[in-house]
Order: structure tokens, then sequence, then C-alpha cells
């Protein structure tokens, strides 16, 4: 591994790429971390049975993705929005024959928001459908898989060695000058201590529980390498 001000950089097999994710989701949690930008490093993060160019890319796709507007977060579509602001503007009508001016602007002002809020919800959604589909036919191509939030800034691409050899570069940085002072403390003490790290891989269990007739034991998140 090598650190720098950029980060701590890993190059080898996929199996070292998986190994270098592990090791640093290990130390940010021994350090006390536990928040969603957390979970969604860990979520990222490349694991044993993944692929690079189908899981990670549709992961990265989806962390890049444009964000979610009010409308879409209350779960209306555009066209429902169109209609609640039709209605609004009517009711908008009907105050103003009742005389009161006040209701009227205040239906009026609703009805822009709806409108407001549809065209919004609109343009998000054109504009991640565009943003998807480029990325993961051009940008893909051109640059390396990212991950990005306050937490940590990772990125991965394929780096061939010779005809057959086919390598991976995998950096991580941690956003917090303090955190990053730890857990690069964690990960060389990682390299003292730890004689063997199992790395973390789904496991098939449903047809061993159904001929053993047992359940199989649950995961242990923390049991992941063993020391001298």
């Amino acid at each position: 591994m090598e650190e720098s001000v950029s980060g701590f950089k890993i190059r080898g097999t996929w199996g070292d790429v998986v190994e270098h994710g592990e090791r640093i989701t290990r130390a940010l949690r021994d350090a006390g971390v536990e928040s969603d930008a957390f979970k969604q490093w860990d979520e990222w993060r490349p694991k044993a049975h993944e692929r690079l160019s189908e899981d990670v890319n549709e992961k990265t796709a989806a962390q890049a993705s444009v964000s979610e507007g009010q409308g879409e977060k209350a779960g209306k579509e555009p066209n429902e929005d169109l209609q609640t602001a039709g209605e609004k503007l009517s009711e908008s009508y009907q105050k103003v024959d009742e005389g009161d001016n006040d209701g009227a602007v205040e239906r009026w002002s609703e009805s822009i928001g709806y409108v407001a809020r549809a065209a919004d919800s609109a343009g998000r959604k054109a504009l991640r459908k565009v943003e998807d589909t480029v990325y993961r036919k051009v940008m893909t191509q051109l640059a390396p898989y990212y991950f990005d939030n306050e937490l940590v800034s990772a990125n991965i691409q394929k780096s061939a060695r010779g005809e057959d050899e086919v390598t991976f570069i995998f950096e991580v940085n941690i956003n917090d000058d303090d955190l990053k002072s730890k857990v690069s403390r964690r990960l060389g003490e990682y390299d003292d201590e730890v004689d063997r790290w199992h790395v973390d891989t789904e496991k098939e269990t449903t047809t061993a529980e159904a001929a053993e007739g047992v359940e199989a034991p649950p995961s242990d998140p923390d049991s992941n390498f063993t020391t001298n």
C-alpha cells in the first residue's frame, strides 16, 4: 500500500482491492465511525463476489445520480403535481369570484409551487436518465469508477500489465484529516498484528442447510482477520 496526501493506494489483483477496502472499512469502524456516509461507503466498496464492469459500475452510477427533488421525495409524479396545480388555480378563480382576494393569492401561489415542483421532478428524471446512460456508456471508458461523500473519496480503475496480467489501482482518501491519521495508524497496526486477512465473500448456504438440516451460523462482520 502507498500512502500520500491524496489517500491510501493499492495496486494489485481484485483480491488485493477487496482487502484494501475491507481494511479501511474496519479501520473506520475501529475509529468509531458509524454514520449514513459510512454505510454508503461500505455498500459501494468492491466486494469479492462482484465484477468491476457490472456491479461497481452500477453502484457508481447510482451514487453519482442526481438526487431526488421535493416532488419525488413526496412520491408524486410530475403529472400529479400538474393536476394539483390546476385544481389550486381553479380554487384561486373561485376565491376571486367570492371577493376573497387574500385566498385567491394564496391558492395562486400554491398553484405556481406545484407547477415548479412538477418541472423540477421532470427535469431531474430526464437529467438522471441521460446522466446514467452517459456514465455507463461513456464515462466509465474514460475515467475511473469513483465514490465521493463527506467521509470518503475513492476511485478504482483497471490497469493492464503485459499481455495477460490484469491489475487494479484502488485509491481511497479519508476527507477529515484527523480521522485520516487515525485510519493510517490503524492500518499500520494491522500490518503488524494481522497474520492472515480473511476476505469477506458471499457464501451459498441454502444447499448445505437443506442437506444437513441446520441453519448456517450468522456471519460476524468483525471476524475478517486473525492475529498472531
